[in-house]
């Protein structure tokens, strides 16, 4: 793994994305959400969705203590999330996505 490579929790470009359709949520990963899966998530047609919010994740938050940006369900986070692995060629272009959606 890359030590160069920002840690998630201050990079979070896998979370950014002005799609409806981003982040697919299984039945069994709006089990895991549990009592708050209908907070965080959206149906289009039958198909679910982690819900996006000005363009990231409702689930993504800012800790004010540190300004790093944090996954508010993350041990609860749906599968494609727990696959995405850190310098990974998809972080690799989430990343690069995000440079060119900042400019």
């Amino acid at each position: 793994m890359d030590d160069d490579l920002p840690p998630c929790d201050s990079c979070a470009a896998c979370c950014v994305s002005d799609a409806e359709r981003y982040v697919r949520v299984t039945g069994d990963d709006y089990e895991r959400l549990g009592e708050s899966a209908a907070s965080w998530t959206r149906f289009l047609g039958n198909r679910c969705f982690m819900r996006m919010v000005d363009g990231h994740c409702a689930a993504l938050e800012r800790d004010p203590a540190t300004g790093h940006l944090l996954c508010s369900v993350y041990d609860r986070r749906p599968q494609i999330c727990r696959d995405l692995e850190r310098g990974s060629l998809a972080c690799a272009a989430d990343r690069l996505r995000s440079v060119d959606r900042a400019r």
